[in-house]
């Protein structure tokens, strides 16, 4: 199983749905947004974004005051990220009864199904 590239602490995951709604954005605007949500203070903010920077999740341009912020991965690459830390850890590496896991615990309409069942034939027919 290949190592997941892409790995969010629940606080990261706050900050980049913020900026993926108003890219290119500002650490104060970011706060503002967050603000009822979190209490987060604008320090605490920017040095969240900062260390996303370090992280490759978040590009920034500081030749701009205040520093526009940008998403360096998309909602598709985080999470994928997300799931295959989920199997990893929670499912030592087995996909069958994660999916199981998922069947069992939530209501899934007949729509939802065959999008399912029509992935699965299309995934045989790539094999």
């Amino acid at each position: 199983m290949p190592k997941p590239e892409i790995e969010l602490t629940e606080a990261e995951w706050t900050i980049i749905k913020a900026v993926w709604l108003k890219e290119p954005c500002t650490a104060p605007e970011i706060q503002q947004k967050l603000q009822k949500q979190t209490s987060w203070t604008y320090s605490t903010v920017r040095t969240l974004m900062d260390r996303m920077v370090t992280k490759g999740l978040l590009k920034a341009d500081k030749q701009r005051n205040p520093t526009l912020y940008h998403s360096a991965v998309s909602r598709r690459q985080a999470q994928k990220g997300e799931l295959f830390y989920a199997l990893k850890h929670a499912f030592n590496g087995a996909l069958t009864p994660m999916v199981q896991c998922l069947l069992e615990s939530s209501e899934i309409s007949t729509d939802e199904l065959a999008k399912l069942e029509a992935l699965l034939r299309s995934k045989r027919k790539k094999k």
